[in-house]
């Protein structure tokens, strides 16, 4: 009953805060990270949320569906046709606010390693934050919106090999680019096998699942691919979002994926 009781709160402080927002004229996921901010158990006095790893892993499923829905908006040709761009604008971003960073936190008088990691922090976006945002003001479509997320996918490589780099940095003091490279090996390895079986198995088993004319058959192997991705992807030590976002895209490619989008937007 715990569950059920921080699940009531966390709605209807969710709709009050969407409410407040829409009112605004802003952006909802604004509204829902300031209702969890001010009900979360860090916010004193009162912890009004108890059942905190539950909640966390609501959260976790909550992230894995909506970067898959983000996914089957950018198939794996309509993001290599931004692919250039992409990598430009991801590196320059990276750069220019991880030098900020970096020199913010020397202004502000922190030590080398706090100010390096502070720009490290500054550099990244949130993929998951972008997203609902593009999806509240109904703008996943349009070009300059699979540009964005090109970038974002670059950004998340990027960070990949950055957190490797920073975690040895912080234990040894010396920078490996031996980790970084073995990371970035891992990942290019892990896009090629998404690749590979998606396109070669995973249009088969949309098709045979859609002849059986149920659509929870369908559903429910379209649910098992997306948790399947993003298993594999943590596993590998990746985001989980990062792995279902793949998935999306693989998916983006069968015949029938308005049918799958029209019942996973629900979900």
């Amino acid at each position: 009953m715990d569950l059920i009781q921080d699940l009531a709160l966390i709605m209807a402080s969710a709709a009050v805060a969407t409410v407040i927002c829409q009112r605004l004229k802003q952006p909802v996921v604004l509204g829902y990270i300031l209702a969890g901010v001010l009900i979360g158990p860090n916010t004193p006095p009162f912890s009004f949320v108890s059942n905190k790893e539950e909640i966390r892993t609501l959260a976790e499923l909550g992230v894995i569906l909506l970067m898959f829905s983000v996914g089957l908006h950018f198939s794996f040709r309509k993001l290599k046709e931004v692919g250039g761009v992409a990598v430009v604008a991801a590196l320059v971003e990276i750069a220019g606010m991880f030098f900020l960073g970096q020199r913010l936190g020397k202004f502000l008088g922190w030590a080398p390693m706090e100010a390096l990691f502070l720009g490290a922090i500054l550099s990244i976006s949130s993929t998951t934050i972008i997203a609902k945002v593009l999806e509240s003001m109904g703008l996943l479509r349009p070009g300059f919106a699979r540009l964005v997320f090109g970038v974002l996918i670059v950004e998340d490589i990027l960070a990949i090999a950055m957190m490797g780099m920073l975690t040895s940095f912080g234990t040894t003091g010396q920078m490996s680019w031996v980790v970084a490279g073995e990371n970035l090996l891992k990942l290019a390895a892990f896009f090629v096998s998404v690749a590979v079986v998606g396109f070669l198995l995973v249009p088969r088993l949309i098709r045979l699942a859609s002849r059986t004319r149920m659509e929870e058959v369908l559903l429910i192997t379209v649910l098992g691919l997306i948790f399947a991705g993003a298993i594999l992807a943590e596993r590998l030590g990746f985001s989980v979002a990062l792995g279902a976002f793949l998935v999306g895209a693989v998916l983006a490619e069968v015949k029938e994926v308005n049918r799958i989008e029209r019942m996973v937007a629900p979900v």
